[in-house]
Order: structure tokens, then sequence, then C-alpha cells
């Protein structure tokens, strides 16, 4: 199968540089799959699993929000949190959910939806990490 170069950027660090087989993005309007060639686009990304594929290698990494652009060299992924799903506290997980949740309650209406979709999607993962089926896709 044919590679491409992907890069993942979080304002922390580089998580991965490198050639792959197939990335499959957790956009806003739901996944895609990325493999060499694709069409150019943009997308901005939901809190979900970003899972890459190399041959018979694989990472799952949790992402939270940011821009995925597919361009003719490649897919880069600009998030706003990144990390491995083995590096994934779930005790610091839980409490950045209770935090928006508190967050939300002085937010206007309109910052209310949005932060109550976060939310919702972030106890879907949480949900996913505790049964540990983020490590099987």
């Amino acid at each position: 199968m044919a590679t491409f170069k992907f890069e993942l950027v979080s304002p922390a660090k580089l998580l991965f540089s490198g050639d792959v087989e197939e990335v499959i993005v957790p956009g806003t309007e739901g996944e895609f799959t990325v493999l060499a060639g694709h069409t150019p686009l943009v997308s901005t990304l939901r809190p979900g699993f970003l899972r890459l594929k190399n041959g018979t290698d694989s990472m799952n990494v949790f992402v939270r929000s940011g821009f995925a652009e597919v361009n003719e060299t490649g897919l880069i992924v600009l998030a706003e949190e990144a990390a491995r799903i083995e590096d994934i506290n779930p005790a610091e997980f839980a409490a950045s959910i209770t935090a928006l949740e508190e967050k939300m309650s002085s937010a206007t209406d309109e910052a209310k939806n949005k932060m109550a979709d976060t939310i919702y999607q972030l106890k879907a993962i949480q949900t996913q990490l505790a049964g540990g089926a983020a490590s099987t896709h």
C-alpha cells in the first residue's frame, strides 16, 4: 500500500512525523479516512481517536479539537490537545470533564451548547477508555 507524510502537532510537542498508509480522523462532520493521493481538504476536529496505520503497526491518539489539512504533500493535524492512549491519566481526564462542566455554568447560551456537545463527546471517550475499546480499533 502507498504511504504519505503525516504530522501530528499539539501546542506541547510534535507527537508524530513520518510516513503512514492510513489515518482515520475524527472530523466534526464524521470520521474520515486519509490514504495516499487523498483529495485536498480542511476539516475541524471533534474529540475522538485518531488512528494511524502503517503495515501491521498502528497507533491510537486522543485528540480534543483542532484542524486537519490534507494537501498534495500529505496530512497535517494541529490538535488543541493530543495524547497517545497509553499516556492518558484517567483521573486527569475525568477532572478535565468536571472543570468544563463547572465552566459551562457561567457561559453564554451559545457557548453552553458547544460545551455540552464537547462534554458529551468526552464522556463517551471516557467510557471507551475505561473499557479498553480505544486500543482495539
